[in-house]
């Protein structure tokens, strides 16, 4: 891969953090770039993660073995026809999108089919750009690898390599499907995250009470909502037919809890609880899925001077950063009074060692 040349249309959250990860697993992997606003890439130039900044759609792209399309969903089509003239023979153009069938779809009204490998890597933030982008976002994280029925074998396993590459678990997946999955496991847990902040707002009372006391659980669950508006628009209306099947069937299914609550079904409302609960310890907890995952711990300590400073004193002396410190205000779960979240699980389990011996209490 050293002599690779790859180029991003878009270079935001996930492209840059994809080509933070192919730099730090090949330093010498040239990196071309395009955005609308080319000033966005000079900061990328300067962090030595773009080589060339591209000023247009053109010849440039002739040198390119691997197109990355890193733009929004709805604009990733149109950019389709625009690089199809610059390709040169064996390229590989490639997207990031959420949603796969759109895509494909355009893909094949081009006659891009032979040419072209969808991808979705599993992971996000709710903050965007390239100033948040990560070499360690995408590791650990699903990549969904989304074939044409003409792509190349050798053009899925380049694309199976470049995830693997920058840490992610590749996995290759028919495009339809992958919509399918998705709209259950990503796009519907946003709809219901933004509707219950949205339903709390509706629903406090002038002194706000709700506002401050939603933390805990109520702010764990709808975390992702603080999200980009105008990303879950294009991804909603891009996979509607299958976000609205499996809305329907959510509706249902509390329709169904609202009755059982209503006729006081004890042993029905129990048994939501437990199966729930029980096919969530199924999942797994390294994977990073549509948000990047939390790193964290409680500590509890005594509200005295000089407690935090401590803390923080041991684990700097132990040479492990920290990414946020602050107070719990809500400990409804039996978390402790102070909580530390860090940048990768490495830092968390070194942290947890080393407070575990000077006997403090910490909680997950």
């Amino acid at each position: 891969m050293a002599d690779l040349r790859i180029a991003f249309i878009g270079f935001g959250l996930i492209g840059g953090s994809i080509a933070r990860g192919l730099k730090r697993s090949n330093p010498d992997i040239t990196i071309l770039a395009y955005t609308r606003s080319g000033q966005k890439l000079l900061k990328a130039k300067q962090d030595g993660m773009v080589d060339v900044i591209l000023p247009d759609i053109g010849k440039e792209l002739e040198t390119c073995d691997m197109i990355f399309l890193c733009t929004p969903v709805e604009y990733n089509a149109a950019y389709l026809s625009k690089i199809q003239p610059w390709l040169k023979p064996g390229a590989l153009v490639t997207d990031v999108g959420s949603t796969k069938t759109d895509i494909h779809s355009h893909v094949t009204r081009l006659g891009m089919e032979e040419v072209f490998v969808g991808g979705h890597p599993m992971a996000g933030s709710e903050k965007t750009g390239y100033e948040n982008s990560s070499d360690r976002l995408l590791e650990n994280a699903y990549y969904i690898i989304t074939p044409t029925p003409k792509s190349r074998k050798e053009d899925v396993d380049r694309l199976v390599h470049v995830a693997a590459s920058i840490g992610s678990i590749p996995i290759v997946l028919d495009y339809e499907r992958h919509d399918q999955i998705t709209a259950a496991i990503s796009h519907l847990p946003h709809i219901v995250a933004s509707s219950l902040v949205n339903l709390v707002r509706d629903s406090d009372q002038e002194d706000g009470l709700m506002n401050r006391l939603a933390a805990g659980g109520f702010k764990d669950i709808t975390r992702i909502a603080s999200s980009s508006p105008r990303m879950w628009e294009q991804i909603c209306m891009t996979n509607s037919k299958n976000l609205a099947h499996i809305l329907r069937l959510y509706i249902d299914s509390l329709e169904a809890v609202l009755d059982r609550l209503e006729a006081r079904d004890t042993k029905a409302v129990y048994e939501l609880f437990e199966t729930s609960r029980d096919y969530r310890s199924t999942f797994s907890e390294r994977t990073k899925g549509s948000v990047e995952p939390e790193y964290s711990f409680t500590v509890d300590i005594a509200d005295e001077v000089g407690s935090i400073s401590t803390i923080s004193v041991i684990l700097a002396a132990g040479g492990i950063s920290i990414r946020n410190i602050g107070i719990n205000h809500n400990r409804e779960r039996g978390e402790g009074a102070l909580r530390i979240d860090f940048y990768d699980k490495e830092a968390m389990d070194k942290a947890w060692e080393r407070l575990k011996k000077y006997h403090y209490e910490l909680s997950l």
